[in-house]
């Protein structure tokens, strides 16, 4: 079982911002930004790749959602989601990071190997 699975199951502790019957919102244990908030569906789901159409819609809005009870909704905000390896996947359950509370520089990027898998 994977460790989003865990917090969904209630045996990991994590610090729930938002919660509905299908997703859940929590702080990234490691944040990035002074507002970093992961967003998975509840049920499993490995990544991007596998979701369908219906879920996408509904874990949209919970993002919206999520965005407003942070109150970035208004100010801004990024939302990523990382897929397979090279894409920067650690979790292999669909998740998606919501960022905000400044302003948000794109350069963590600048690292990455232009000879790469391109």
């Amino acid at each position: 079982m994977c460790i989003f699975c865990k917090i969904v199951n209630n045996e990991i502790p994590a610090n729930i911002i938002l919660e509905n019957e299908d997703f859940l919102a929590f702080h990234d244990i490691n944040p990035k930004a002074p507002i970093h908030v992961l967003a998975i569906p509840k049920k499993h789901i490995d990544s991007f790749n596998e979701v369908d159409s219906k879920t996408m819609k509904n874990m949209t809005t919970f993002m919206q959602n999520v965005a407003k009870e942070l109150n970035i909704d208004k100010s801004g905000y990024r939302v990523i989601t990382n897929i397979g390896e090279n894409g920067g996947q650690e979790v292999g359950h669909l998740h998606f990071h919501i960022l905000g509370g400044a302003k948000l520089a794109w350069s963590h990027l600048s690292d990455a190997d232009p000879k790469g898998n391109i």
